[in-house]
């Protein structure tokens, strides 16, 4: 970091707008070489600094919203030099972390916990009796999910001193409304008419009703040309809108809320990509991207001729919802990320995105699921955990019919351990009613499609980010609870569940001593009970290979039925995660380090049956 940006609050208006020049400057060389969030904290870079201007970063609790915009936060907290490792393995996290710098409140990468988190932090400093304000910096997506408006509810009520930056950038409010919303949202923040309305209100306590009606009438005629109107009515003051990209406008705005010693919302307009023209505007490609050229914007990413597992599940949804009109969908603000994109563009009137909003998501499908509809539920691994209730009780209580399409189920790489696909398998198969399928190629993923579409009961099948391992269009189709042997062999059983299963044929490639036959197991629940039963005698040594955590997972489900069933004389030996958090950094490294690629599962292979 640049020595000069530790006394950032020397500054002037000029010298801070060159500051956000040289760190959207660096972001974007950064970026471009080592992929990333990049239009959001493009946009949020303004908004970043004149936080740090304003507040005091050393004592107050700076909270993001997920944390994907805060690039700016991590440059002005020391991580300048090392900001060239953002994301790579054992470098700068591309999250909030707490372990990485004491400038990072609190560790983040899921939407909307920002505001619960500066309550919490509100009440610490309340009853410390210390001198800090949170600050929580919230985007206008992350305002779609109910945890939220919980938080603003209680805020509200205890009127505990918080900032909350609202950063907008897809909402938008015509100009004359928005200029005249501006000047009076400020002005009721300011001093003057702070002091007037404290003493009005003692006043009004002794004057006829009469005249407090009509005096809280005027007050609400004018909160009515804001859009705060929903703040003010949960007891949070509002201010804005504000430009996002004005930093004089934005200290002035910020030192009042700092002021005012209650909660208050400042409402900010951002352009998305902000200084790269490139990525300016609401362009859903450029929020995450990977390497890319900087000079035009294109990828550098070599094109795969392999297909990825997303797209294979959203080809094959189309195809299948053109043939039967009760195939409906959703996803929750990903329908790119999980290929629910080109449904929702084919059949507007039967695939929805509902924002960030995955207990919705999943409710709302129990209803169609009943109405005689097929729903397929399109959620990432790490944020189906965010609708674990009401697939319990909305969904597998009424044992409705809803397919959960699990996406970047694994190791999911750069994001690293907020977005780790690895406890799916461990907290649905405790779920009476659910089944879980897994498939391993194109032609695997095909099939159990066609299973769930005619599955009248809950059921979640998963797959990876990126493309499977096994290249191959043939499949046979999926029954309930069956398996199916893949690869003969003696002395030896590899059992594969999903990707699991490319993992189990690259590690027998491996090892030439044995012949080592090969499971595609399809089930972790049901599991093939008699298929088990049946290779427990001629196979003594057995290896469980799955993209999931150890605790609950797939190796645990086997030994269960192992011990049910008291069968003693079987060796098993399960290649699932450990019970830790993955950290972030290339799929291959992660792996890696954790002693999971192919040729250092064959050598722990090969020591365990001596050979």
């Amino acid at each position: 970091m640049p020595n000069r940006y530790s006394n950032l609050k020397d500054f002037n208006i000029h010298e801070l707008e060159d500051v956000a020049k040289e760190i959207r400057d660096k972001i974007l060389k950064t970026v471009s070489k080592n992929g990333g969030h990049l239009s959001s904290t493009l946009g949020a870079t303004d908004l970043i600094i004149a936080m740090h201007f304003v507040f005091d970063v050393e004592k107050d609790p700076f909270i993001y919203d997920v944390s994907h915009q805060a690039y700016a936060h991590k440059l002005l907290t020391g991580r300048w030099k090392d900001f060239k490792s953002l994301r790579e393995f054992k470098g700068i996290s591309g999250y909030t972390k707490p372990s990485e710098s004491p400038y990072d409140y609190y560790c983040a990468g899921h939407s909307s916990t920002s505001i619960s988190l500066a309550v919490g932090s509100a009440k610490a400093i309340h009853l410390k009796g210390e001198d800090r304000i949170p600050v929580a910096f919230i985007g206008d997506g992350s305002m779609s999910a109910g945890m939220v408006y919980e938080a603003l509810n209680e805020l509200g009520d205890k009127k505990y001193p918080v900032v909350i930056i609202l950063n907008d950038n897809e909402m938008s409010i015509a100009k004359p409304i928005g200029a005249i919303s501006k000047y009076l949202s400020q002005g009721m923040a300011g001093p003057f008419f702070q002091k007037m309305k404290r003493g009005t209100e003692h006043l009004l306590e002794h004057l006829p009703e009469s005249a407090t009606y009509l005096a809280k009438r005027f007050e609400e005629s004018l909160r009515l040309i804001t859009p705060g109107l929903l703040f003010e009515e949960l007891g949070i003051e509002y201010i804005g809108p504000v430009d996002g990209h004005n930093i004089e406008e934005l200290i002035e705005t910020l030192s009042i809320a700092k002021n005012m010693g209650k909660p208050v919302i400042i409402h900010t307009q951002t352009t998305k990509g902000k200084g790269y023209e490139i990525a300016e505007g609401t362009k859903e490609h450029w929020h995450g991207v990977g390497a890319f050229n900087l000079h035009n914007g294109e990828s550098s990413k070599k094109s795969s001729s392999k297909k990825n597992a997303t797209t294979i599940f959203s080809e094959t949804l189309v195809s299948l919802a053109d043939n039967d009109d009760k195939i409906v969908g959703v996803t929750a603000a990903m329908p790119t990320g999980t290929g629910i994109s080109d449904a929702m563009e084919k059949y507007p009137d039967r695939f929805w995105d509902v924002a960030i909003a995955e207990q919705h998501a999943v409710t709302s499908m129990g209803s169609l699921a009943k109405e005689g509809f097929k729903p397929f539920c399109a959620i990432y691994s790490t944020f189906l955990q965010r609708g674990y209730d009401q697939i319990i009780h909305d969904i597998a209580l009424m044992d409705l019919g809803v397919t959960f399409a699990i996406d970047r189920a694994g190791i999911v790489g750069e994001d690293g351990e907020t977005h780790q696909g690895a406890f799916d398998i461990s907290f649905l198969r405790a779920i009476p009613n659910m089944t879980l399928l897994a498939p391993y190629s194109e032609g695997s993923m095909i099939e159990a499609m066609r299973f769930a579409k005619d599955y009248n009961h809950p059921c979640a099948l998963r797959y990876p980010r990126g493309s499977f391992m096994v290249d191959n269009k043939e499949s046979t189709p999926y029954l309930l609870g069956k398996s199916e042997l893949i690869k003969e062999g003696k002395d030896i059983l590899f059992i594969g569940y999903g990707n699991g299963v490319g993992k189990a044929i690259e590690t027998a490639n491996y090892i030439d001593d044995k012949e080592i036959a090969i499971l595609d197991l399809r089930f972790v629940k049901p599991l093939d009970k008699s298929k088990l039963k049946e290779l427990s005698q001629d196979y003594k040594e057995w290896f469980i290979f799955s993209d999931s955590a150890k605790a609950g997972g797939v190796g645990s489900a086997i030994l269960e039925f192992l011990s049910e069933e008291m069968i003693k004389d079987i060796n098993l030996t399960t290649f699932e995660y450990d019970d830790k958090f993955i950290t972030h950094g290339n799929t291959s490294l992660v792996e890696e380090s954790m002693g999971l690629l192919a040729g250092q599962l064959a050598i722990k292979v090969k020591n365990k049956i001596n050979i």
